[in-house]
């Protein structure tokens, strides 16, 4: 039995969820997302939540139980309050900087890094070190944070690059002199 898939995705106020055959979509005030449910799961509108379950008893059933009830939990919290992830760049010279939407960054290659934001996700800069990347869609904006990240990621001797606010970067000891 599966102890993510037995609860109930609460549905906040704002926000409608639609059951189309084997499709799910979700609408509140940041966007609108839908996902495909897979054949070997059923998932019920009951009142004000949404109730996930098995078809069957199979080891593949019972692992996308508590998969599919997760992505429609975020789906729901996502058009409602949306996710963020934080990045800071750390080294000398390491600044970002917003062009329209674009996010420019000087993180010591020769030219300047170029990022676009696909729709949906936004950019914020702060303090030149600080970026933070929001929008609707866990998963995209997981993606683009990694993206970013992968400009330049944090190297093990002296810690410079772009990491995540949150991350501890375990730095080597250099060479020993004698």
């Amino acid at each position: 039995m599966s102890r993510v898939g037995k609860k109930p995705v609460i549905i906040p106020e704002g926000v409608s969820v639609t059951l189309d055959g084997k499709k799910i979509t979700v609408k509140g005030k940041l966007g609108e997302l839908s996902m495909d449910i897979h054949p070997l799961i059923d998932v019920r509108v009951e009142g004000n939540g949404i109730v996930v379950s098995a078809k069957n008893d199979s080891k593949l059933a019972r692992s996308m139980w508590g998969t599919t009830r997760a992505l429609i939990n975020n789906m729901v919290v996502g058009v409602s309050q949306g996710f963020t992830k934080r990045l800071v760049l750390v080294g000398v010279g390491y600044r970002a900087r917003m062009e329209g939407n674009k996010l420019i960054l000087n993180v010591g290659y020769s030219n300047p890094v170029e990022i676009v934001p696909p729709p949906g996700v936004k950019f914020n800069v702060e303090e030149q070190v600080k970026i933070t990347v929001s929008g609707f869609d866990k998963h995209l904006v997981g993606q683009v944070a990694a993206n970013i990240r992968a400009v330049r990621e944090p190297e093990p001797y002296k810690g410079k690059g772009i990491r995540y606010e949150d991350e501890v970067v375990i730095l080597k000891e250099g060479k020993k002199t004698k």
